[in-house]
């Protein structure tokens, strides 16, 4: 990018768009309307609760009304997107939400819009018109906002995405990450920061040292930053049409910092009057936008004193008419929690076991990722991947998964990205919300070890299926390399399942051949919602992990496979250790006789439970094996499982083979006693076989 000149902050006396004597009565009555039927509902809010009726959850927005008011008035359903805070009643009142929509999610009935009474009442959304459902952690949705961005920018479609958070959440890093990125690509994104001073009960000071906190940004390139009184109607509606308009002449995002104030309390469970004293309540109440607004009116002569009355005991009769509909409506159904945890997945009919004909030349791991990527991308122009040192030059990635893929596909397809795993992981649900046709690969980090400055973003694209009812899933899928045996100690040899197999909602699938690794990746990438793709990278290039790989190989999740029979015990397993369990079955057989069965469960979530307890009931003994830690590992629950629902088939306890629960060490030596090995393995099921 060449440089250019730095942009001066706009004053509001600049921007001439809206003024006292430019904006007509009728528009002036229109913003005073929905002013007060805000206010009204901010106010009424809190009863609801007092009546143990809902809306426990409730951050008053009086004093951020003129910014809020021009948020939503700026928005455009039909080419923007909006990703609205916890505060922002008015921006979504101004947007077209209608009261009887705000008190259903205030109260969070079933048909509430933003999530059928499934998240925090005050989260507002309409997702039919791109107001996006967001989560409670502050600040998060910058980087949604920002991938979303990406995709219009991909797409040439005209438009903005508009990030509107406190100003507080600013102090995060991924609102840094978010900004960087978007500054970096100029993507066209209108970030709002409604400063009122105060997060929760911190004050700014203690959050950064300018008192602004857009002037942290000033250092970035490609980024201009607006200053605007958020209390003023008018002096914030000129900024927010500057900002789009800059937006959509340059490509490059804007940061517009509103000055408001918070009249109330952070939230209805903060009494603010234990850390602001009597001066400062008065001071910020005299602040009030709409002390300003109704001296306008009145001196403008749009609205007699009388007049501004009437409005009032009209929009109270709008405000009781909605809280009649909503009584009236139902309640979410207990019975519907396990609905929309996960949207269906490609069905892999072609191959429905997951299985085929070993005939033909064997293939490496790598070389079968490496070709089904290009193959999905050829079969999908609307696939994309990114991530760190994918893409640059004739390298593609640390162990060259994705080698050639830039050269054939390009960059606006295959990209690197900033050394930012937040970034990466939370731009990928973003873009994802463009259009449903999209689907997003990317590498979370180079080695699973260093996902976890990613797992926020990991943990919110988990529920955003159940958060948001069934109105948006993201189609990415999420591959890490994973594992030890390469000798990389901390941060290099770790697999990380146990933890990340936690969360209801992703899919989470641990190949250990070449074929399986092929046939997943081709159904996680054809699949709606989110798929964790761990890749043992110990195997990329092993040739125990070699098999022949149909060009169109699919494997449906949820489906095990049997890699060796037996009748004595059976070894349930995944990832580095199939081979391990393999090789201890053989010795086992060739020295006593024995044979063990080796089941390759290969998907975690969804689990193939009936496969499991069908080689539990089959051999009456069953040793559970992963590198994973014993303590906490993912054994864990393959084991508990198998005693509770095959109880009565087993002849010996259910044992456990995993790592020890220590950090993996980077010495040869440390490694091989703290990793399974296949003489550990051996001699525990030499052990269940005794028992």
């Amino acid at each position: 990018m060449g440089t250019r000149t730095k942009t001066p902050e706009i004053s509001q006396e600049a921007t001439q768009k809206y003024t006292i004597d430019t904006v007509d009565n009728q528009t002036f009555k229109d913003w005073y309307q929905l002013m007060v039927l805000g206010r009204q509902l901010d106010e009424k809010a809190p009863n609801y609760l007092k009546q143990a009726l809902g809306w426990s959850y409730h951050a008053p927005y009086a004093g951020h009304d003129g910014i809020q008011l021009a948020i939503g008035k700026v928005f455009d359903r039909q080419t923007d997107h909006l990703f609205p805070y916890y505060r922002d009643m008015l921006t979504v009142l101004a947007a077209g939400i209608t009261a009887e929509e705000i008190i259903l999610n205030g109260l969070s009935k079933a048909t509430d819009l933003a999530s059928g009474g499934r998240h925090m009442s005050n989260h507002f959304a309409k997702p039919e018109w791109n107001i996006h459902n967001v989560s409670s952690s502050t600040g998060n949705h910058t980087l949604h906002a920002v991938g979303v961005a990406r995709a219009m920018k991909r797409y040439g479609h005209r438009g903005v995405a508009i990030s509107s958070q406190g100003e507080s959440s600013v102090s995060e890093g991924y609102v840094y990450e978010a900004i960087n990125g978007a500054s970096n690509e100029k993507l066209p994104v209108i970030f709002v920061f409604q400063d009122n001073g105060y997060g929760i009960s911190v004050p700014k000071k203690d959050q950064t040292a300018n008192r602004k906190a857009a002037d942290n940004f000033r250092g970035f390139k490609n980024l201009r930053i607006i200053h605007c009184d958020g209390k003023d109607v008018l002096k914030s509606m000129n900024a927010m049409h500057e900002a789009r308009q800059h937006v959509l002449e340059t490509g490059e995002p804007v940061i517009v910092h509103a000055s408001v104030v918070r009249i109330g309390s952070h939230s209805n469970s903060d009494r603010h009057d234990l850390y602001r004293d009597e001066r400062e309540l008065h001071c910020v109440k005299a602040h009030d936008p709409m002390l300003k607004i109704k001296k306008i009116l009145l001196d403008k002569k749009v609205y007699t004193q009388d007049e501004l009355d009437a409005v009032d005991q009209q929009v109270k009769k709008v405000v009781a008419e909605a809280h009649k509909k909503v009584m009236k409506a139902p309640d979410p159904d207990p019975a519907s929690i396990h609905d929309f945890v996960l949207p269906d997945a490609y069905p892999a009919s072609k191959y429905p076991e997951g299985t085929h004909q070993q005939q033909g030349e064997k293939i490496k791991l790598i070389t079968a990722l490496n070709e089904t990527l290009k193959a999905e991308f050829r079969h999908n122009p609307d696939t994309y991947i990114w991530g760190q040192d994918v893409a640059y030059k004739e390298k593609g990635g640390i162990f060259n998964v994705t080698k050639g893929m830039q050269q054939e596909f390009g960059i606006e397809r295959v990209f690197n990205a900033p050394i930012a795993e937040d970034f990466i992981v939370g731009t990928a649900n973003g873009m994802s919300r463009f259009s449903d046709k999209i689907r997003i690969v990317i590498e979370g980090a180079e080695f699973a070890d260093y996902f976890w400055p990613a797992m926020e973003q990991y943990v919110e694209m988990t529920h955003d299926y159940w958060r948001s009812n069934g109105q948006f899933s993201p189609n990415v899928t999420i591959r890490l390399a994973s594992g030890g045996y390469i000798g990389g100690g901390l941060y290099h040899s770790q697999t990380t399942e146990g933890a990340l197999a936690t969360f209801p909602g992703i899919r989470v699938v641990y190949p250990s051949f070449a074929d399986d690794a092929a046939g997943l990746l081709r159904t996680a990438m054809r699949s709606r919602g989110p798929t964790l793709f761990l890749e043992p990278k110990a195997l990329y290039n092993a040739k125990v992990a070699e098999t022949v790989v149909p060009d169109d190989f699919e494997v449906p999740f949820g489906k095990a496979r049997i890699r060796r029979t037996g009748a004595d015990l059976s070894i349930i397993t995944y990832g580095n250790t199939t081979h391990l369990s393999i090789q201890a079955a053989e010795e086992i057989a060739k020295n006593t006789g024995k044979e063990i069965e080796v089941l390759d469960i290969r998907s975690l979530i969804p689990l193939d439970t009936g496969a499991i307890l069908e080689t539990a009931r089959k051999t009456n003994r069953v040793l559970v094996v992963h590198e994973d830690k014993v303590f906490g590992g993912f054994g864990g629950e393959l084991a508990a499982q198998v005693t509770e629902l095959a109880f009565e088939h087993l002849d010996a306890p259910v044992k456990r083979v995993g790592s020890e629960f220590t950090p993996v060490g980077f010495h040869k030596n440390l490694e091989a006693a703290i990793l399974p090995s296949m003489s550990k393995i051996r001699d525990a099921a030499m052990e269940l076989l005794a028992y």
